[in-house]
């Protein structure tokens, strides 16, 4: 299993990164944050996880252990899949999921896309007990991101990459758009549109 990686960030998408490692270009899938707050040629150290199908081979990443590790816990629960694990930490964050499901709040995780009620409470059952005893590992700084003349196309599209309409996703950047400060990079965007999209 590829646990960790460091390399040079050869291409910035917006729900993965190129990192290229020993001449060798991987693509990893990450949160919208992580891949925002990543720069073109900037060297990254990414905790990953390597998911094997039968037909594919697919590299998760991750700023920080905790991320990683609440990626791969909420995957033992019946239903969960790693592109829904990652539209949770793309909703949520490590320890906002930890805080939800220790504290039974079933309701706070319905805000992720394709998590329902009965799958919220499944997620609560099953893993209340696992995360009270996860160690909250706090995460090092992660670059700043470039400014962007599409940047509200971007947001639209992680939204949408991540379960939302296109007109849930375009409302969410226009509100955030007209209240975030002028110089916000695209990550701070980023995370105003998902606490907008999740009142």
């Amino acid at each position: 299993m590829i646990a960790s990686l460091t390399g040079s960030v050869e291409h910035v998408g917006l729900d993965h990164l190129v990192v290229t490692v020993g001449g060798v270009g991987l693509r990893v899938h990450t949160t919208p944050t992580t891949a925002s707050a990543t720069a073109h040629g900037a060297a990254v150290t990414l905790s990953t996880t390597l998911i094997v199908r039968e037909d594919a081979l697919t590299l998760y990443g991750f700023a920080s252990r905790d991320e990683r590790e609440m990626f791969e816990t909420v995957q033992t629960v019946t239903g969960v899949g790693p592109r829904l694990a990652l539209a949770m930490l793309s909703v949520m964050g490590p320890d906002e999921v930890r805080l939800a499901l220790s504290t039974g709040d079933a309701k706070a995780l319905t805000k992720v896309p394709g998590v329902g009620p009965k799958s919220a409470q499944r997620l609560v059952l099953e893993l209340r007990d696992k995360v009270g005893r996860m160690p909250s590992i706090s995460a090092g700084g992660t670059p700043s991101a470039p400014s962007s003349d599409t940047r509200n196309e971007q947001l639209v599209e992680a939204l949408v990459g991540l379960g939302w309409s296109a007109k849930q996703a375009s409302d969410a950047v226009q509100s955030v758009a007209t209240s975030a400060p002028g110089d916000a990079d695209l990550a701070t965007q980023l995370r105003l549109a998902l606490r907008e999209l999740r009142r």
